[in-house]
């Protein structure tokens, strides 16, 4: 009733009702129903122009939340599954904080409403067997400015706000702004709000559409005219969206690191494709990397320094393993994967720079491979990736099946790991999708993440086989030159694009975590 009455406008009725449920559900102690009606007042008060008391409700909601999460223990799936559903409460509390004109208390509660069950994992993996505990309560403003500094990067972190409007007579929910933070290595925080109305009002289109369009376009392998008479509608609307409120305050050094935290649907953004109004692309002026939440880059450096006494193994090299067979969706017969010729010389050519040898064809069964991912300091897969975007967790990358095992690493089994490697390159299709949810990807970038690996470069579209083997070697001929994977992977697609301009030959690959 108190839901009904806020979308009819009549807040006073709203409240009363909303009040009554609260207080039946603390009666009977029904943690959920207390949560939701805490939820319903703080909106609800936002509507009526009481930000104060909305505050109140929400911080009260989310304290609710946060002890029913912590009774899960350490249960991954069901975290993230039950913190889908209180995403709500953190989106309206940033509203409520951007009303009363504190943007950097906003931004707290954006990076406590984001990656809380992978926090959590990471954690208790970095806990276990260590003297000093992880601390797990997310970061307030002061260690939001420490994690830019030791980082020594300019963040930038983004979060769609939804609202409900009146559309054809019907309450219906859409994107309604995007919050965006830029945090300095120096510890200055600047705040930009970006107007999403015009994108579905006249443009009838969401930012996930923009984005999917972005990547089923980018994602083409046609060999005519390699498709250079088709438009590219989109990057440039999501660079105008994106990165022109706050170009200003990114760095002029093309070397120094920028980290973009998606969030939602940005997670599959093509960041340095993006361009800008002079047909400029963002890789062009800036070393870009990802992650998660600022509270992962906290702990994939903790992970990188504490495995930095520990490794000792050879690279990992795979290339063109021969294919498993799977069913293209289910209940179809199984079907042979398309041999990779490309991943195949990709292999052979960079095994050399790593002082290994390439493993392909038959030798590259999934017994062998697990059984050596452990002990290697580097692990590069050049294969097929199958994306599982239900579960995620199904996601797997292809290798070459022996016995009873089909060849499918899956992302379930990289999560029970644990890996050494200071680097896993998955040059692969779609390595970077997954089940996109409140709590980040949940696909193969996550589960190496919390296997232990500090830094994961993953793809996002199916990349064509040619130009991935060229980026790849320039990748690692960089990396033997200079330690940095950002800026080796930057000057890799800025050689790629000199020979295959087009974005999707060479923008699809991610780096997510360390650069160093």
């Amino acid at each position: 009733m108190g839901a009904a009455y806020r979308s009819l406008g009549n807040y006073a009725k709203a409240i009363e009702y909303s009040q009554q449920s609260l207080a039946i559900a603390r009666e009977i102690k029904h943690r959920l129903g207390e949560g939701l009606a805490l939820d319903n007042l703080g909106l609800t008060f936002l509507k009526a122009g009481n930000p104060t008391e909305a505050e109140k409700m929400l911080v009260n909601g989310i304290q609710v939340w946060e002890s029913m999460r912590q009774m899960l223990g350490s249960n991954d799936a069901n975290k993230v599954s039950i913190f889908e559903g209180q995403a709500n409460t953190y989106r309206t509390l940033q509203q409520v904080r951007v009303a009363q004109n504190n943007p950097i208390a906003a931004l707290e509660i954006a990076e406590r409403g984001r990656a809380r069950a992978f926090v959590d994992l990471l954690s208790e993996r970095l806990s276990s067997g260590s003297t000093n505990p992880v601390i797990n309560t997310s970061p307030n403003q002061d260690q939001i400015r420490q994690i830019a500094k030791a980082q020594n990067a300019t963040l930038v972190q983004y979060s769609i706000i939804y609202d409900a409007f009146q559309i054809q007579g019907k309450q219906e929910g859409r994107e309604s702004a995007l919050y965006i933070w830029v945090i300095q290595p120096t510890g200055e925080i600047t705040f930009r709000e970006v107007d999403l109305k015009p994108l579905w009002q006249k443009h009838k289109a969401s930012l996930a559409d923009l984005i999917i369009g972005n990547q089923e376009f980018l994602a083409v392998r046609s060999r005519s005219s390699l498709g250079s008479t088709q438009p590219q509608p989109d990057l440039p609307t999501l660079h105008q969206l994106l990165i022109d409120p706050i170009a200003s305050l990114l760095p002029k050094d093309p070397n120094a690191h920028v980290i973009f935290i998606p969030q939602g649907s940005l997670f599959q953004v093509p960041f340095p494709a993006l361009q800008d109004a002079n047909g400029t692309y963002l890789i062009q002026k800036h070393t870009i990397l990802s992650a998660p939440s600022i509270q992962v880059l906290a702990l994939t450096r903790q992970q990188k320094l504490a495995q930095q006494q520990s490794r000792t193994g050879n690279a990992l090299v795979v290339g063109n393993p021969t294919m498993p067979s799977v069913s293209p969706s289910p209940g179809e017969p199984k079907r042979q994967l398309s041999p990779l010729p490309g991943a195949e010389a990709e292999a052979r050519a960079i095994a050399p720079l790593l002082n290994t040898q390439a493993i392909t064809g038959a030798q590259g069964t999934k017994a062998a491979i697990v059984q050596k991912m452990p002990q290697a300091s580097i692990i590069h897969l050049a294969t097929h990736g199958l994306l599982d975007d239900v579960r995620g967790l199904g996601s797997a990358i292809a290798l070459a099946p022996s016995g009873t095992d089909d060849g499918l690493l899956t992302a379930e089994e990289i999560f029970d790991m644990k890996l050494q490697a200071s680097l896993v390159v998955l040059s692969a299709c779609n390595t970077g999708e997954g089940r996109i949810t409140g709590d980040g990807v949940i696909g193969l970038s996550r589960a190496l993440i919390s296997a232990g690996v500090p830094s994961v470069i993953v793809s996002l579209w199916a990349v064509p086989d040619a130009p991935t083997s060229e980026l790849m070697k320039a990748f690692y001929q960089n990396l033997q030159k200079n330690p940095n994977k950002a800026q080796a992977l930057r000057q890799a697609m800025l050689t790629t694009m000199k020979t295959h301009p087009q974005p999707r030959n060479w923008a699809a690959f991610t780096l997510i975590g360390e650069a160093e």
